[in-house]
């Protein structure tokens, strides 16, 4: 994807947005706002259209999870058209509340400690359209806070659709496994597993690879613990 990557940076502590504005703007990075609450959040997508937000989960007033639910669900947009993504900020990685916000259509989550590199590659990789999935505490998540398909609100009557190939490259992305990865299991070439994975997602009507690797779970797909 061209074009200047534009960031918005919503947490309700100074330092932590200003340090992590530093960091993108050292990287070329465009950090077109700051929020200090859900509520300037919303606002602040909508006047600003950036590509990616970060946005703290914990937050006074309306916190990270009501703001990412309620940015995503509106379809908010960047400038170029493109959905806008959201990476959640926290400081604990086993967090109901992150949990949720993955289930939401949050792109993934990072740790407030993050490195610099790594902070700069998550949101050139989610405004690339990836997920910012790291497997080991994604599996834990899901480990701990997965619905029972029983309880989960979605429907999942789209599951059917899915070819045999299919659903083995959704149970081998749910594991973690990259494209190269998936590739070298299933002998296959890296643009047939694009393919595979981009026709689960139109089928699934999800997001991103977070939102798959929950619904492998949640649908009953996967075992939580398994």
């Amino acid at each position: 994807m061209s074009g200047q990557l534009r960031v918005l940076v919503a947490d309700d502590q100074a330092l932590v947005r200003s340090g992590f504005t530093m960091i993108l703007a050292a990287a070329g990075i465009d950090v077109v706002g700051e929020a200090g609450d859900g509520e300037a959040a919303l606002a602040a997508v909508r006047r600003l259209r950036p590509d990616v937000v970060l946005m703290d989960i914990r937050m006074p007033g309306m916190d990270g999870l009501e703001a990412t639910r309620r940015l995503l669900a509106s379809g908010a947009s960047t400038t170029a058209g493109e959905p806008t993504r959201v990476i959640i900020l926290t400081t604990f990685d086993l967090d109901e509340y992150v949990y949720a916000a993955l289930r939401a259509g949050a792109s993934g989550f990072l740790l407030k400690d993050v490195t610099p590199d790594h902070l700069v590659h998550a949101v050139r990789l989610v405004r690339d359209g990836d997920a910012l999935l790291a497997p080991s505490i994604t599996r834990r998540l899901v480990d701990r806070f997965a619905v029972t398909r029983s309880e989960a609100r979605e429907d999942y009557g789209a599951l059917p659709s899915l070819t045999a190939r299919e659903r083995e490259v959704l149970v081998l992305l749910a594991r973690g496994l990259s494209n190269a990865e998936l590739a070298a299991q299933l002998q296959l070439g890296e643009a047939t597993v694009k393919t595979h994975v981009a026709r689960i997602l139109a089928k699934l009507q999800l997001r991103d690879r977070v939102q798959a690797v929950i619904f492998a779970y949640e649908s009953g797909l996967i075992s939580p613990g398994a």
